[in-house]
């Protein structure tokens, strides 16, 4: 963010994402209690590459970060959610965990509950 100010820009987000996908990858891995290598290796990922990844130096594609997620066998959408969560609580967003039962309404969608 920009001194002074409560808005992201663009640059930024792009900057806050890849830090923050890295550090999601990062926290399962030691949590798994796996090496660079052993994940690289898993997902048939160069290993300096996925360093770069988790320090949050390079993009990664939705292709990578699928195989990586199935090395360290933890569900994508587990990942992105986490990525979300951090980059909203930066942006001061809040992101209900639940759909807010007039949206359904209005939207027309089907609530689980019905």
């Amino acid at each position: 963010m920009t001194q002074g100010s409560t808005r992201v820009d663009k640059q930024e987000v792009e900057l806050l994402l890849r830090q923050q996908i890295g550090e999601v990858l990062r926290t399962h891995r030691l949590h798994k209690g796996m090496t660079l290598r052993q994940v690289a290796g898993k997902a048939s990922v160069a290993l300096g590459y996925l360093s770069e990844v988790e320090r949050g130096q390079k993009e990664v594609s939705s292709e990578i970060l699928q195989s990586v997620a199935e090395s360290l066998e933890v569900p994508l959408s587990l990942i992105i959610r986490q990525v979300s969560d951090r980059v909203a609580a930066v942006e001061g967003v809040y992101i209900p965990d639940t759909v807010p039962d007039e949206f359904v309404s209005e939207a027309g969608l089907v609530s689980e509950n019905s």
